[in-house]
């Protein structure tokens, strides 16, 4: 979607980034940022979330992209789809490929959010298990075991 129909579908309430800052609109998307001030240490992973709200209708996916600044760094992202009908932050996996220290500071926009409209509503809008996510969410897969993460 372009960011003139992101707007639009903002306005009239299809889709909602809060706190949303028309100043993060790209052509073609959202740039989301930290919730956070955070320092990766090379060969690190830790989880970020987002510093917005987002939630989707069930007629709009959402793909995220690491922003190119970060990736040039040396930062990677485990990205998943944002299902249609997905409310709440959002929590991403990084990690420090580089040799030095990776800092993101708090509101930077380090994801970006690209939104496609879907030819027609899905049938079962999301309602898993980060359904309405808060902050950083682990991860809730059964078997995971919190203790030996090694995320720190």
């Amino acid at each position: 979607m372009s960011d003139v129909t992101i707007k639009r579908l903002i306005e009239n309430g299809e889709i909602e980034i809060a706190p949303f800052e028309e100043s993060h609109l790209t052509p073609a998307g959202y740039d989301l940022g930290s919730a956070e001030d955070i320092t990766l240490k090379p060969g690190e992973h830790r989880l970020l979330a987002t510093s917005e709200k987002v939630e989707l209708s069930p007629k709009v996916l959402g793909i995220l992209h690491i922003r190119s600044s970060f990736a040039r760094e040396g930062l990677f992202a485990s990205l998943a789809l944002v299902d249609p009908g997905f409310k709440g932050q959002l929590t991403i996996a990084l990690l420090n490929t580089s040799k030095t220290n990776l800092r993101i500071n708090r509101g930077e926009s380090f994801l970006q959010l690209s939104l496609i409209r879907m030819t027609s509503g899905v049938e079962n809008p999301y309602n898993g298990a980060y359904q309405d996510s808060a902050g950083i969410v682990e991860s809730k897969r059964d078997g995971y075991d919190k203790k030996s993460s090694n995320l720190t």
